[in-house]
C-alpha cells in the first residue's frame, strides 16, 4: 500500500516550514499562488490525506450531523433524509444516519451513543413510542447538554429547539374543503395515526373544513386508530353499512386500503367515490387510478433542517433564540378525485 505523505515530511523535502505547507493545503491567501500550486501538487503526488479527526479535535467539532428517523420504510422519511444529506455536504458536512423503528429506547440509546463526541448536532422526527409515553426528557437533557436538536414532522411543544414542520392543519382543511366543492357530501375521515401529533392535527383541519362549510360531520365515518389490523377491519364495516363519496386519508396505508376496498367493491372512482390521501410515496403515482395527495415536499424538509442545525453549530455567539419553519404542503391532483 503507498504510504501517506506528513506535514513535516513534504515541508522536509520542499525546504519550506510546516507552517507553509499548512496554509497552502488551506488554500490560504497569505501563500503565493505558485508556492501554493507547487505544494497542492506535490502533496497530491505523496499521497498526503489530512486527518480530520485531528482538526476537528483541535476546533472541538466532528462536522457530523447525527439523524434519527422513525422509519426507513416511510418513503416520506428517506426524502427527507436525501435533503439533509444534500445540504449537510453542501456545508462540508457528514451525515449519521439511525433508525429509531419508532421505539422510546432505540432513540433514547441512539441520542446517548451519538451525543459522546461523536456528532455535532441531531436532526429527529420523534419516535411513535415516545409520542404516546409523553416522555421527552431525555430530547432536553441532550440540550442541556451542550448538542442542539432540531426537530421536524412529529415534534413536541414541550421541547424548547429549532423545528421544521408542514402546515398539517391547514393543508387537512384545504384537501377535505377539494372534497366538499368537487360535491362530496359523506366523506371518510380515515388514520392509523391518531396516537402522532401531526394525525391529530390533520384531523382539525377535516373539523375545520365541515365548520366552515356549515356542515354536520358523520361521525360513523370517521376512523382513528393506531393499529394497521385494526383499521382495516373497521374500514370493511365501514363500506360495508356506510353510504360514502368522499375519503380523506391522513396516512399511505389508509389512503391504499381504501383505494383498495373500494374498487372491491365496484365503486367508480372518482365518479361514485374520491380520495385523497396524505403524503406522496411512489404508491400514490402507480395504483390505478392514480392518487391524489397531499405531497409534504419532504427534500426540502431536510434541507431546511440542516441549514437551521448548521446556522446554529456556526454561530460565533450562543444564542437562546430558536426557529420553527413551516414547509408550505401541495394538493396533487390525479385521478382519484373530480378537477374542480
Amino acid at each position: 500500500m503507498k504510504s501517506k505523505a506528513t506535514l513535516k515530511q513534504i515541508a522536509k523535502e520542499l525546504n519550506v516550514s510546516i507552517s507553509t505547507v499548512s496554509k497552502a493545503l488551506s488554500n490560504s491567501p497569505e501563500i503565493s499562488e505558485p508556492t501554493k500550486i507547487k505544494i497542492q501538487e506535490f502533496a497530491k503526488l505523496k499521497n498526503y490525506k489530512p486527518n480530520n479527526m485531528a482538526i476537528n479535535l483541535k476546533n472541538k467539532r466532528t462536522k457530523n450531523i447525527g439523524v434519527i428517523i422513525p422509519n426507513i420504510l416511510n418513503p416520506f422519511f428517506a426524502k427527507v433524509f436525501t435533503g439533509v444529506e444534500k445540504a449537510a455536504n453542501e456545508k462540508g458536512y457528514n451525515v449519521i444516519t439511525c433508525i429509531s423503528n419508532e421505539s422510546y429506547e432505540k432513540e433514547l440509546y441512539t441520542l446517548e451513543l451519538l451525543s459522546n463526541g461523536t456528532i455535532d448536532g441531531f436532526i429527529l422526527s420523534i419516535a411513535e413510542e415516545t409520542q404516546k409515553k409523553q416522555d421527552f426528557s431525555h430530547f432536553t437533557e441532550i440540550i442541556n447538554q451542550g448538542t442542539p436538536i432540531v426537530m421536524f414532522d412529529r415534534i413536541t411543544e414541550e421541547v424548547i429547539c429549532d423545528k421544521v414542520i408542514v402546515d398539517d392543519f391547514d393543508s387537512a382543511v384545504n384537501a377535505t374543503q377539494h372534497l366538499i366543492s368537487t360535491g362530496c357530501k359523506h366523506i371518510a375521515m380515515l388514520s392509523t395515526i391518531d396516537n402522532l401529533s401531526v394525525g391529530k392535527l390533520r384531523f382539525k383541519g377535516y373539523l375545520k373544513a365541515f365548520e366552515d362549510n356549515n356542515m354536520k360531520v358523520e361521525r360513523e365515518l370517521v376512523i382513528r386508530t393506531d393499529d394497521e389490523n385494526q383499521f382495516d377491519f373497521l374500514l370493511d364495516a365501514l363500506f360495508n353499512s356506510k353510504e360514502i363519496d368522499g375519503v380523506f386519508a391522513l396516512d399511505e396505508h389508509a389512503a391504499v386500503t381504501a383505494m383498495k376496498f373500494a374498487i372491491k367493491r365496484g365503486y367508480k372512482i372518482p365518479e361514485q367515490l374520491s380520495i385523497i390521501g396524505f403524503a406522496d410515496g411512489v404508491w400514490s403515482r402507480r395504483l390505478t387510478p392514480s392518487l391524489s395527495t397531499v405531497s409534504q415536499h419532504g427534500i426540502e424538509i431536510g434541507e431546511a433542517a440542516a441549514q437551521l442545525l448548521i446556522e446554529k453549530l456556526e454561530e460565533k455567539e450562543e444564542t437562546n433564540s430558536y426557529k420553527t419553519k413551516i414547509i408550505k404542503t401541495e394538493l396533487r391532483q390525479r385521478e382519484s378525485t373530480k378537477k374542480l
